[in-house]
C-alpha cells in the first residue's frame, strides 16, 4: 500500500514539474536576436562657395595685330604668330545664390621679340618698323554663373601694354634708329572663361582675353614723315590655377 502511494506522489510531482517548465517557457517566449546596426546616413558633400580672395598663376599663348600707314603711302596689316605668355593674377569673389561678382588684376610677360612690319618704301631705301610688346597688365570686373563647383564668367575693364620704343631699321644697310615713344599703350579689355573647383580651395581655369590698345602716331626721324599704328590688339588664351581663401 505504501509503495503504491509513493509511486502516485512521484507521478504527481513529475507532472507538476513538467507543467511548471512549460509555463516558464511560455512566459519567456521565443529568443530574439539583436537587430543589425543601421547603415550610416548619406551626407551629401557641401555645395562649393566661390566667395573669397584668391591668388594664382597662368600660362598660355598670345597674338598681336596692328595696321600701319605712313605719309609715303605705305599701308598694311601686321599680325604675329602665337607667342608664349605667362604670369599671375589676384582677385576676390562674392557669391549670391548662383551669381558671382568679383574683381581681378593680372600681369603677364610676352615673348614678343619679332613684331616687325613689312619694309616701308622711303627716299633713302626700305625701312622696317619694329614695335615689340613686352608685357600686359589688366584690371577687370568679373560676373559669372556658378553651378556648384563650376563657374562660367565674363570680364571687362582696362589694360596696359609695355611696348619698347619703335625702331626703324634700314633693310639694306642694317642701321637702325629708335623713335621716342610718348604714346600711351592702354585700352579696354574683355574676356570670357570657365573655372572648375577640383578641391576645397583649388580651382583651374581656361580663359580668352582681348586687349584693344589705343592708336599710336610717330614722327619719323629722317624726313619727319608721320607713321600711324592703329587697330592694335593683343589676344591671349591661357590656363591657370588659383588658390581660394574662403571667407565663409
Amino acid at each position: 500500500m505504501m509503495r503504491k502511494y509513493s509511486l502516485t506522489l512521484l507521478a504527481a510531482a513529475a507532472v507538476a514539474l513538467a507543467a511548471s517548465q512549460t509555463a516558464s517557457a511560455a512566459d519567456l517566449g521565443p529568443v530574439r536576436r539583436a537587430p543589425p546596426p543601421a547603415a550610416p546616413a548619406y551626407v551629401p558633400p557641401p555645395v562649393f562657395n566661390w566667395t573669397g580672395f584668391y591668388i594664382g598663376g597662368n600660362l598660355g599663348v598670345a597674338w598681336t595685330h596692328a595696321d600701319v600707314t605712313d605719309t609715303f603711302g605705305n599701308s598694311f596689316s601686321n599680325s604675329q604668330q602665337a607667342v608664349f605668355t605667362g604670369g599671375g593674377q589676384v582677385g576676390a569673389n562674392y557669391q549670391w545664390n548662383w551669381l558671382v561678382l568679383g574683381v581681378e588684376a593680372d600681369f603677364d610677360w610676352l615673348a614678343n621679340n619679332h613684331n616687325s612690319t613689312n619694309a616701308l618704301s622711303t627716299p633713302i631705301g626700305a625701312l622696317q618698323l619694329s614695335f615689340n610688346d613686352r608685357w600686359i597688365t589688366t584690371v577687370t570686373g568679373r560676373v559669372g554663373y556658378a553651378w556648384n563647383n563650376w563657374l562660367i564668367y565674363g570680364k571687362g575693364g582696362w589694360g596696359w601694354a609695355g611696348v619698347n620704343n619703335p625702331t626703324l631699321t634700314n633693310v639694306n644697310t642694317g642701321g637702325s634708329i629708335s623713335i621716342s615713344n610718348s604714346n600711351s599703350n592702354d585700352g579696354p579689355v574683355g574676356g570670357v572663361g570657365v573655372e572648375w573647383a577640383f578641391a576645397p580651395n583649388w580651382t583651374a581655369k581656361l580663359e580668352y582675353d582681348r586687349l584693344f590698345l589705343n592708336d599710336s602716331n610717330f614722327t619719323g626721324p629722317v624726313f619727319g614723315e608721320n607713321i600711324n599704328i592703329s587697330n592694335r590688339d593683343v589676344q591671349t588664351v591661357t590656363v591657370g590655377v588659383n588658390y581660394l581663401f574662403n571667407w565663409h
